[in-house]
């Protein structure tokens, strides 16, 4: 379990770059460079399988598996790019980021998992961290104008957390299906596009290495290894550790020059890692088995 864990805590990490990598791909509209990054991001999986010749295995994914992933990978990016166009961004990013609580939440409801209070104390620090960081310490306001976009952005967070825990039901199934799902993905995002927004293609070299970058890390192999993580890790650490999302990417962006830092974020970064410790406190006293070798 805890090489899994760690999986999952390696998703996080790459979604780091998701901010940095978005903002470079310039006016790209949102379900089009969502289907060219999980273009890429499928052929991430496609060359794993050619490398393993695992491509046999995909005809075998069951079809409640199938509907799962497609849903939870499609579905929140097309609730999240909704909320987006009907609400302030920082509201609606603040209840989409409720997912990583809800998992937590959720948990408890899952064969052989004990929801402990250091999980849910550990999670609440995190969404407050999270918080600070997406309303920069400046507080937010609720509109009842903008309830349809503040509604989808709960069913963004709805979706990811119902995914994520969902999919602890299909652990027998291998994370390479992730592959198939990334390519029903694409597809869905290049019909959205199609239908909703008008085609700007990346322009030059950096920003179609954005895209690449985007489909190889955070809208690619990230997902591969939060699969992994959430069917056989902790996943009650890893849901709190999730927040600390919005502040390695925050810090990525401070290290490109896109950002400065400030007394927010460094209270933010407290509350975050503070949560992440508290969360982690089973796991921790057994990253030396991990170290060695050792699986629970």
């Amino acid at each position: 379990m805890g090489r899994a864990t760690l999986g999952g805590f390696a998703a996080v990490f790459m979604w780091a770059l998701l901010a940095l990598l978005t903002d470079a791909t310039g006016a790209v509209p949102p379900f089009l460079l969502a289907g060219l990054a999980f273009s890429a991001g499928t052929l991430v999986g496609v060359a794993y399988l050619w490398r393993s010749r695992g491509l046999r295995k995909l005809p075998d994914i069951p079809l409640a598996a199938w509907i799962t992933g497609v849903a939870g990978l499609f579905g929140y990016h097309f609730f999240y790019f909704t909320a987006l166009r009907n609400a302030p961004a920082v509201e609606a990013s603040l209840i989409a980021y409720l997912w990583p609580l809800l998992i937590v939440l959720g948990s408890a409801f899952l064969p052989g998992e004990v929801l402990r209070w250091h999980h849910i104390a550990g999670a609440l620090l995190g969404l407050a961290g999270a918080a600070l960081i997406v309303t920069g310490g400046k507080g937010f306001a609720f509109d009842a104008r903008f309830g349809f976009g503040y509604a989808m952005a709960g069913l963004c967070a709805l979706t990811w957390s119902a995914y994520s825990l969902v999919s602890r039901r299909f652990a027998s199934t291998p994370s390479s299906a992730v592959t198939g799902f990334c390519a029903a993905t694409a597809a869905l995002s290049f019909t959205c596009h199609l239908l909703l927004e008008e085609t700007v293609w990346p322009s030059g070299v950096t920003e179609w290495l954005a895209v690449a970058g985007l489909g190889l890390m955070p809208v690619g192999a990230a997902f591969y290894f939060w699969d992994h993580g959430v069917k056989h890790g902790n996943i009650q650490v890893i849901g709190a550790a999730s927040y600390a999302a919005p502040l390695l990417s925050t810090l990525v962006l401070i290290a490109a020059g896109r950002a400065e830092p400030t007394v927010t974020l460094a209270v933010a970064c407290l509350l975050i890692t503070g949560g992440a410790v508290l969360a982690a406190r089973d796991l921790i006293g057994r990253l030396p088995a991990v170290a060695d070798g050792g699986q629970s």
